[in-house]
This record gives C-alpha cells, structure tokens and sequence, in this order.
C-alpha cells in the first residue's frame, strides 16, 4: 500500500477496543485478551516506528477503568508492570522513547517504579514518542491544568489575560507533543470515551468494526490512507 509522505500523521492516538469481546469469543479468560492485545500493540508501535510516525498515543487504562471487577483490574495492573519492564529493553533497543499519561500518584510504588524506569530508559530515544495513557482520564487532565493555571495567577506569576490556549496545552500531560492528527477506535464503537478531548478537537476520526487483537500493520496503513483521502480544513472553507 503506498501512502503519501507529503502529507503523513505526526501523531496517531489510538482506543484499543475489544480485548475482553475477543478472549470471550475464543472462549478464553479477558486477561488472555489483554496479554494478546499487548502482542498487538508492540507490533503496531515497532511498525509506526519503521514508517517515520512522529508520536503514537494509546489508551491503556482510564479512570474509570477502576470500576471494573477486582479481579480484572489486579490482573491488567500486573500485566502492564510486567510489559513495561519487559518492553523498556526492546525500546530501547528500537530507539522507542515511552512516556506515561496520566495520574500515576496513586498507583502502587512498583507501579511507579516500572513507570520512571522505563521513561528513564528510553528519554534520549530519537524514534517514536509511545505514549502509554495509564490511569488517564481527559476532564480529569484538564481540571488539573486549570488547578496549576490557578496557582500560577495566585502566586503573581501569571495574569488571567494572559492565559491562552497555548498556555493551557503547556499544562496537559502532551506538552510539546503536536495534536494527534488521526484517532482510531478498535471493536466498532463511535465514542470518545474520555480520550484526549483537548487534544483531539480537530483530529480525523476512523473506527473500525474489528477488535483490537486482530488489528495489523495493514489497518494501520489502511486507517493512514483514509486519513490522507480528507481534506482537513479546520474550521475554514
């Protein structure tokens, strides 16, 4: 499939959907779902790599995610530490650099601990920026940005008709990351779901009826070339 190079993605955010409908399909555990889904987000972040993307974004776990049962949430907590003490060498070897979003405060110390190792690893990697959103959650991220704008005005460093959309994008976990460009959802439903709402205000959306397990190279290449179909105009004619 040839895409277009002139006008290639900068970031590509992705919702991973369908772990739990493909294990349940195949009869199988959801945890053996998300071990899969992990198979599958490795591969897809090694090839976005070899193609030039700039940055890959993908929803790992929000908070609302912890409502799920006790069960699944310990396991999904204990297979995300594991991958990324295990991923952190082979990014580094790829020249990956992983960043986390989200509130990692109130994760468990070994949790945190994986998390700053593996961005400690890979920070002065020149590849793909694979950023990983854990425990993420978007009004939760902006209420966050407008609390540290709020302080900055408070401590006399900051005057309110001086906040801008720049200064509010400063305060977002992306800081300094383009707006994705494309958004794909996994497992064929249209929402959002709490996903990067300020970043993705302009973003080309494409939704695929296919969980996120059998998700390949191709669709990647597929969902880049649809996005290359459109004409972006942001607002004007």
């Amino acid at each position: 499939m040839e895409l277009d190079k002139e006008n290639f993605p900068k970031h590509i955010a992705i919702i991973m959907d369908g772990n739990r409908r493909w294990a349940k399909a195949k009869g199988m555990p959801g945890k053996a779902g998300h071990k899969e889904g992990a198979k599958t987000l490795e591969k897809i972040v090694r090839y976005a790599n070899k193609i030039g993307l700039g940055y890959i974004t993908v929803y790992a776990f929000s908070t609302e995610n912890w409502k799920r049962t006790e069960d699944e949430v310990g396991a999904l907590m204990t297979l995300l530490q594991n991958y990324l003490d295990d991923y952190s060498k082979r990014a580094d070897t790829e020249n990956i650099r992983v960043k986390i979003l989200g509130d990692i405060s109130v994760l468990s110390e070994g949790m945190q601990k994986s998390i700053n190792n593996c961005m400690e690893r890979t920070k002065n990697n020149t590849g793909v920026t694979f950023n990983i959103a854990l425990n993420y959650g978007g009004r939760n991220e902006i209420v966050s940005a407008v609390k540290n704008i709020a302080k900055e005005v408070k401590d006399g460093n900051l005057e309110i008709e001086d906040i801008t959309e720049e200064v509010i994008s400063n305060n977002l976990y992306t800081k300094g990351e383009p707006d994705p460009d494309l958004v794909i959802r996994t497992s064929g439903e249209l929402r959002t779901s709490n996903f990067l709402p300020w970043q993705i205000v302009y973003s080309e959306f494409v939704f695929l009826d296919k969980l996120w397990p059998d998700f390949t190279e191709e669709d990647l290449d597929s969902a880049i070339l649809e996005y290359q179909r459109r004409n972006r105009k942001f607002g004007g004619k």
